[in-house]
């Protein structure tokens, strides 16, 4: 017991002695964190003046240089306002010299307008003494003057009238010509074709001589029965290896190329492989037409045509005219039109649709009697084309009056296609007298050297003696070649003359 008692002490006695050790310990940790928080809060107040007093420095500084700009703006406004005020000052200087000077210059003008009142009474004064003494020396009165003098006025007036007359009349002259020379082209350009020999008929190569017997048959039967389907002449003659198809409808002509094509390949002639033969021809000639007509509208940009005049326009692919294609030509005609319609701020879409349709009545010429613009005209209504789109078709060679600018483009295009080098052409024969003929021409002028017709005889190049002819002389030849040429010659577009007049020196050093 004593020994448990003596421990109870032990231990009331450390826990006492515990007690106060962590309550010393405590209050000097409480003493110590009191002491960092007024170390801390000191801290604190010192950098907040020391920041307090930078933010006043820097709003100090700011303030300043505020200020500084404001004086310096308000400165310069105020030096412009001077200078204004100064120009402002000279404007009304100015304007009152101006008006100073304004009011001398009226108070001149009505001195002088009364100085020439003046003059002007002493004037009519001085018209009637001269008429009185005129009248007194002539023997005539004022009356008799007039009607000598209006005798004399209307006999000048009848002169000056008759070179008038006289002028109108070369003019009416050269106008006829000028006509005369368009009606001749557009009938050449309504026959659409140049050769005969060259746009009626088609040379077809054979394997061999032998199937030329085979074409014609057992008494000619095979070749009754091929012309018969097909509506075309075959012409069997000397010519090696080769037939000849003769026909003035290219198309059906085009068929029966196939047909005696699709013949010779097959091997077996006879009247009804004849007729089945031609019946798969004219299906892809078909096939061709309405793809030709696609490509054209295609081609064009043109959407929203009728199927029937699409494919009346694609069987202009198997015509020509002077050589030409007239399904090329009409598409060219009309990017030709677009662009025309473009730089004068036309409707671009109706120019062209009216040019690619403008020699649709080539297409059916063969079938139908009549003008081709006419024709083609009535077929586009027919076929739901709107009047300005028809217009122009029928106007393109001057049967209908021309009424809107797109009919005058068409023209224009139609012109421009067919008329540039290289579009159609003319036989060899006719080519070379032309040539020929327009350097005689030129040959025939005194004071003419050489002469040489270029391309394709659309320049004609005059050399003339630099002795013989001057510089004035060489204009006047070459104005006298143009009008010769003119008179004598009918040829497509124009032709241009160039005279040239050339002196050379030489020496030689020895």
């Amino acid at each position: 017991m004593d020994i448990i008692a003596g421990l109870l002490v032990g231990l009331l006695v450390g826990a006492g002695v515990g007690y106060f050790v962590r309550k010393s310990l405590g209050e000097r940790e409480v003493d110590s964190a009191e002491t960092r928080a007024r170390t801390v809060l000191e801290n604190a107040q010192r950098e907040a003046g020391q920041a307090k007093r930078e933010a006043l420095v820097e709003a100090k500084d700011e303030i300043f240089r505020m200020r500084s700009e404001a004086e310096t703006e308000v400165k310069r406004r105020s030096a412009e306002l001077e200078k204004k005020d100064d120009r402002m000052a000279q404007r009304e200087a100015t304007l009152d010299a101006r008006v100073d000077s304004l009011g001398r210059k009226e108070q001149a003008v009505e001195v002088k307008e009364e100085q020439i009142a003046t003059v002007r009474e002493g004037l009519e004064d001085m018209k009637q003494q001269v008429g009185l003494e005129l009248q007194r020396v002539a023997g005539m009165t004022s009356q008799d003057a007039r009607q000598s003098l209006i005798e004399e006025i209307e006999s000048d007036a009848k002169r000056d009238a008759m070179v008038i007359v006289r002028d109108l009349e070369a003019q009416a002259r050269e106008e006829g010509e000028r006509r005369a020379r368009k009606v001749i082209a557009i009938a050449m350009q309504r026959v659409a074709s140049e050769l005969t020999s060259e746009a009626t008929v088609t040379t077809l190569t054979l394997p061999s001589e032998d199937m030329k017997g085979r074409i014609i048959g057992r008494e000619g039967r095979n070749i009754r029965a091929f012309e018969a389907a097909t509506g075309t002449n075959i012409i069997v003659d000397d010519t090696p290896e080769a037939v000849v198809l003769s026909c003035f409808d290219p198309i059906r002509r085009e068929m029966a190329r196939l047909t005696l094509e699709k013949l010779i390949g097959d091997g077996r002639i006879q009247p009804a492989r004849i007729e089945e033969m031609h019946e798969k021809s004219k299906a892809e000639v078909e096939r061709e037409i309405r793809e030709g007509g696609e490509w054209a509208v295609l081609e064009t940009g043109i959407t929203d045509m009728h199927p029937e005049l699409v494919r009346v326009l694609g069987r202009l692919k198997f015509r020509t005219s002077y050589g030409q294609n007239v399904l090329k030509h009409v598409v060219e005609a009309s990017h030709i039109a677009g662009m025309i319609a473009a730089e004068l701020g036309i409707d671009v879409a109706i120019a062209r649709r009216a040019t690619l349709l403008h020699d649709i009545g080539k297409a059916v010429t063969h079938e139908v009697e009549g003008s081709h613009a006419l024709i083609g005209a009535e077929i586009a209504r027919r076929l739901g084309e709107k009047p300005e789109i028809t217009h122009p078709i029928e106007a393109h060679h001057g049967e209908v009056e021309q009424r809107t600018i797109e009919a005058v483009i068409t023209q224009v295009a139609d012109a421009i296609s067919g008329a540039r080098p290289g579009a159609r052409r003319e036989s060899l024969e006719t080519y070379v007298k032309r040539l020929e003929r327009l350097e005689q021409i030129a040959m025939d002028f005194d004071g003419v050297d050489k002469v040489y017709a270029m391309q394709a005889g659309r320049e004609v190049r005059v050399m003339v003696k630099p002795g013989a002819v001057d510089d004035l002389q060489a204009e006047v030849i070459a104005r006298d070649i143009a009008k010769k040429v003119e008179e004598e010659l009918q040829y497509p577009g124009q032709i241009r003359i160039t005279v040239i007049r050339e002196l050379r020196s030489s020496a030689y050093a020895k």
